[in-house]
Parts: structure tokens; C-alpha cells; sequence
């Protein structure tokens, strides 16, 4: 097998995985519509909004590829995937959608702030554009700390509309610190097109305004993904100061799981579809001398055993005790919480 089917089935692994993370996920939050979300009363087992990246699964899986244990991660309300890629417990986050106590934040956080620091993923955010200062400050925490680690925001197109991604840049270049922007560029900020909502040629060009080297990339071929993603980690690791990787994708589902999107031309979701990310590391992949159909039919049927499987427990699993309520809430000042 050479590197490169190596690269491409690993990195299929993380995208299949997240595919069908979102999809149990999506029918477990629309009640007795689905057969994961169906109770005796046919309310929904996942409570809440539940935003998917439903057809981005190649920009996390590309970017995160590349990042090591002690890096840094903040996220968006649209975060499973970039999660997930990061390393944490499936099985953990499919409990914290449920709310139940052993998901990975205790069932308190839900899907818009799921959070697991033991993989280096500092949060999901429920705020547009909010992951970028926090980002923005561990970088500078893992700077003046000496550390080797970096950290990496992802964020919308949305966002960088919003005043906090010009804020988190220049403060970025001002103190040169260890930290990768990284725009997936999904084309819609909840339920409004972002193109006739966004002057100029968007964020690349912004950061290239603040001397921000940037790098476009097609957001849905995993491999270009990868490999844009391999230069820019490897200069920011390198003591280059902060970078930016603008990624074009497209949001396929609604701004929430029981948002049908009508808003958008059913021409232009057909259009998308066509260049699924995973679809098309398939097709590479069957393209490639000794490639085998099996091997990647068998990838999928293990990530979507292994969600099943989690949906199962998380249907069982124990909820939070009510004393819960009153933990995680006020710091001692020594690392201790109350």
C-alpha cells in the first residue's frame, strides 16, 4: 500500500465516521420522526439545536490530521466534526447530546458547547465568531509558556463579518502567535446567503490585509485539504506567527436538523451534492492501482456499527444527578471548581 492510499483510507475513516455521527445525531433530534430519536412519546432524544456539517466532513478531517495531542482547538455551533477529528470519545459525545451524565462535558453542554480538553478541544461555541479570541488567547498562553503545540480555529464565513475575527487576526500578527484560522467557507450564515452579505473577496483577503499569509483551498477534496493544511501547520509549528486556510465548502443541510432550508434554490443543493467529499475520496481512491471496493465498504459498515452502538448506550445511559447542577460553576483560583 503506498503513503498515499495510506493518507486517503485514514482520513476516508475520520470523514465516514463523522457522516455518520451527524446523520444518528440529526434523525435523534427530530423525535418520532426517525427510528434513533423515537420515544414512547415521540419526543426527541437529542434536545436543543443541533447544527450539522453534513458534507464539510473534509476539512476537519484534513486539517486535524495533522495535529498532535497537546495542539489546541476551538470550534463553532456547527462542531461535531472538528471534535470528533480531534480525537475525543464517540461514545462520550453521543451521550452529551443526549444530556446524559458521562457525556464528555456531564451533559450540561450539549452540541453547541461540547467540549473535551483531555484531546486538546477547547469548545464548541454557541456565539458566531466567539471560538476566534479564545483561540486567539490560548495561542498567546502556549507562546509566552514556551510550549511546542499550536492551536487551530475553525469558524464560518459568517463570521468573519462580525467583529471579533479582525480583532482575533491582528492580534494574532501583532504577537506572531502559534495559531491556524481556518474558514469553512459553507456559503450560508444560518438561514442568509453570506455572498451579497460580504464585501470583498472574503477572509483570505482579509488576512491578507493584515499580513496574514492565507491559502485557498477546495473544501471538498480531502486530499487538497490535507495537503494545504500539511504546509501552513508545519509554519505556524515553525514559529512563522499565525496563518489562514480558506476553505470552500457547502452547508448541504438547514441551519438546524429540523430546518428544511427552504430558502435555498433546490438547484444549487443539487449541484453540491455532486461534489460530496466523501463521494469523491471514494472515487480517488477506486481510481488508485490494488484500490479494493471491500475496503472502504467495510470502513463505513465499522463507523456505522460503531454509532449505532453509541446511540444504543446513550438511549440507556444514567441521566445527571440534580446535585450536578450546582458543580462546574465557580472557581477556587487554584484549579480547583466548586
Amino acid at each position: 500500500m503506498t503513503p498515499e492510499t495510506e493518507t486517503l483510507l485514514a482520513l476516508y475513516r475520520t470523514m465516514v465516521r463523522i457522516r455518520a455521527f451527524e446523520n444518528a445525531a440529526e434523525q435523534a433530534s427530530q423525535g418520532g420522526v426517525s427510528a434513533y430519536g423515537k420515544s414512547a412519546d415521540g419526543s426527541a432524544k437529542v434536545r436543543g439545536p443541533l447544527h450539522l456539517s453534513t458534507g464539510q466532513e473534509a476539512v476537519p478531517a484534513g486539517v486535524c490530521a495533522h495535529l498532535r495531542a497537546d495542539d489546541y482547538l476551538t470550534s463553532t455551533h456547527r462542531g461535531h466534526g472538528h471534535t470528533l477529528a480531534k480525537g475525543a470519545n464517540l461514545q462520550r459525545m453521543m451521550n452529551e447530546l443526549f444530556g446524559k451524565a458521562d457525556g464528555t462535558n456531564g451533559g450540561k453542554g450539549g452540541s453547541m458547547h461540547i467540549a473535551d480538553f483531555s484531546v486538546g478541544m477547547l469548545g464548541a461555541n454557541g456565539v458566531v465568531a466567539a471560538g476566534l479570541p479564545i483561540a486567539v488567547g490560548a495561542a498567546h498562553a502556549q507562546k509566552l509558556q514556551q510550549r511546542s503545540g499550536i492551536t487551530v480555529c475553525f469558524f464560518g464565513d459568517g463570521a468573519i463579518n462580525r467583529g471579533p475575527f479582525l480583532e482575533a487576526l491582528n492580534w494574532a500578527q501583532v504577537y506572531q502567535l502559534p495559531v491556524l484560522f481556518v474558514c469553512e467557507d459553507n456559503r450560508w450564515s444560518a438561514t442568509t446567503a453570506s455572498g451579497p452579505m460580504t464585501a470583498g473577496a472574503g477572509a483570505s483577503a482579509r488576512a491578507a490585509s493584515l499580513d496574514i499569509p492565507a491559502e485557498k483551498v477546495d473544501g471538498n477534496d480531502v486530499l487538497a485539504v490535507h495537503a494545504s493544511a500539511a504546509q501552513l501547520v508545519a509554519q505556524v509549528r515553525g514559529g512563522s506567527g499565525p496563518r489562514l486556510l480558506h476553505a470552500h465548502t457547502y452547508r448541504v443541510k438547514g441551519h438546524v436538523s429540523v430546518d428544511l432550508a427552504a430558502y435555498r434554490d433546490p438547484a444549487e443543493l443539487q449541484a453540491a451534492l455532486l461534489t460530496d467529499p466523501i463521494a469523491r475520496a471514494r472515487q480517488h481512491y477506486l481510481s488508485l492501482p490494488g484500490s479494493d471496493a471491500q475496503v472502504l465498504d467495510t470502513i463505513s459498515r465499522e463507523a456505522q456499527a460503531e454509532v449505532d452502538t453509541a446511540v444504543a448506550v446513550a438511549h440507556a445511559a444514567a441521566w445527571p444527578l440534580a446535585s450536578a447542577a450546582f458543580t462546574d460553576v465557580q472557581t477556587l483560583g487554584d484549579g480547583q471548581w466548586l
